[in-house]
């Protein structure tokens, strides 16, 4: 088992990869490091928006957990800018 901890900055204009993919289902922990409030980190795929409707936002000092089938990524965007997103990737071993 490998696991991977990253800290990803987020745009509020082009979303950025938290997770890519892999052959295996992997679990993911999402955290939003931001600790004042109304400040969102916004998940989904490569197409992600800020508060459209097209992604999940996690709020401040939120964490989340999900597993991942193959193939499948994250992406994130922040209102506002710059927001930090702490993640944790737990692959299998092929």
């Amino acid at each position: 088992m490998a696991i991977v901890n990253r800290q990803v900055t987020c745009s509020n204009v082009t979303p950025k990869q938290l997770v890519g993919a892999d052959n295996m289902p992997h679990d993911v922990i999402i955290h939003n490091a931001t600790k004042s409030s109304n400040e969102y980190i916004w998940i989904a795929g490569s197409s992600a928006t800020a508060g459209t409707g097209t992604a999940m936002h996690i709020d401040q000092s939120q964490t989340v957990y999900m597993t991942l089938q193959p193939g499948d990524e994250i992406w994130a965007i922040s209102t506002p800018n710059g927001l930090i997103a702490h993640v944790t990737d737990i692959r299998r071993n092929d």
